[in-house]
C-alpha cells in the first residue's frame, strides 16, 4: 500500500518550507493543506494538541510535529534517497548543532527585532531606536557566525546539500522583509552567506519550496496592518 502523506502548513512559514524541501529532495508526493492560523482547522488541533502549530506531517494517519524533527523523520524513513544527515556520527552532530543554533539564535533575534505577533501574540514591530539597533547587531553577529562555519565550502555539510543547509535556507525568503523593515543589508555583512543562499536556490527542491520574498513581505505588512504598529 502506498504511503499516505498530508502536510499541514502555511506557505510563508520558514518552518514549513523545511519540510517541503526535504520531501522534494526525496522525491516524495504528498497532499498539501494550507492552514489559516487565525482559524486553525480541527485536524491541526487534533494532530498537534500540545503546540497547535504548523507544520504537521501526517504519515499514514500518524502525526509528526516540529520542523526539524519532521525532517529527520523523513530522512530516516526514506533513507535510501538523497540522505540529508551525514553518516559519520560527529558530522551528524555538527549538522544538528547548526540547525539548532539557527532556531535558538537567528530566529530569536529576528523576533527581537520585530516582536512578531505570530510568535509572541503581541503587536508587531514595536522595537525601535537603540533597542532595534542592538537587536539588529545581535542578528548580524549570529549570521556572521554561520558564515564563519560555512567558510569556503559549497554547503554546510561540505560538497553536498544537507540538513543544516535545509534548516537555514528557509530564512532567505524572509531576508527581504528583514532588510526592508529594519533598514539594513545582510549581504553587506555576510556576502558568502548570500552566495551560498543563491547556490541553494539553484536546486529545484529549494526554489520551488521557498515562498516568494515579495509574498512574505506582503504577508508581514498584512499582519502589521491587522495588529497595528
Amino acid at each position: 500500500m502506498a504511503d499516505e502523506l498530508v502536510l499541514l502548513d502555511v506557505h510563508v512559514s520558514m518552518f514549513g518550507m523545511r519540510v517541503r524541501i526535504a520531501l522534494a529532495e526525496k522525491g516524495i508526493e504528498y497532499e498539501y493543506r494550507e492552514e489559516n492560523l487565525a482559524n486553525k482547522s480541527t485536524l491541526l488541533l487534533e494532530t498537534n494538541p500540545v503546540h497547535k502549530k504548523i507544520p504537521v506531517l501526517i504519515h499514514n494517519g500518524k502525526p509528526i510535529c516540529e520542523s526539524l524533527i519532521i525532517v529527520e523523520y523523513i530522512d530516516e524513513v526514506w533513507k535510501d534517497k538523497s540522505p540529508l544527515l551525514p553518516s559519520d556520527p560527529y558530522q551528524r552532530a555538527k549538522a544538528r548543532f547548526w540547525a539548532d543554533f539557527v532556531d535558538k539564535k537567528v530566529l530569536f533575534f529576528f523576533c527581537s527585532c520585530f516582536c512578531l505577533s505570530v510568535f509572541v501574540k503581541k503587536k508587531i514591530w514595536r522595537t525601535k531606536g537603540e533597542e532595534l539597533e542592538a537587536a539588529k547587531k545581535e542578528l548580524i553577529d549570529a549570521l556572521e557566525l554561520l558564515e564563519g562555519e560555512l567558510g569556503d565550502k559549497p554547503y554546510f555539510n561540505g560538497d553536498n546539500f544537507g540538513f543544516p543547509d535545509l534548516a537555514i535556507i528557509t530564512f532567505y525568503s524572509w531576508f527581504h522583509t528583514y532588510e526592508t523593515c529594519a533598514n539594513f543589508s545582510i549581504e553587506k555583512h555576510c556576502p558568502k552567506l548570500i552566495k551560498w543562499a543563491k547556490r541553494c536556490m539553484e536546486r529545484e527542491s529549494v526554489s520551488k519550496s521557498l515562498a516568494d520574498p515579495v509574498t512574505v513581505y506582503e504577508f508581514v505588512l498584512m499582519l502589521k496592518k491587522k495588529y497595528g504598529h
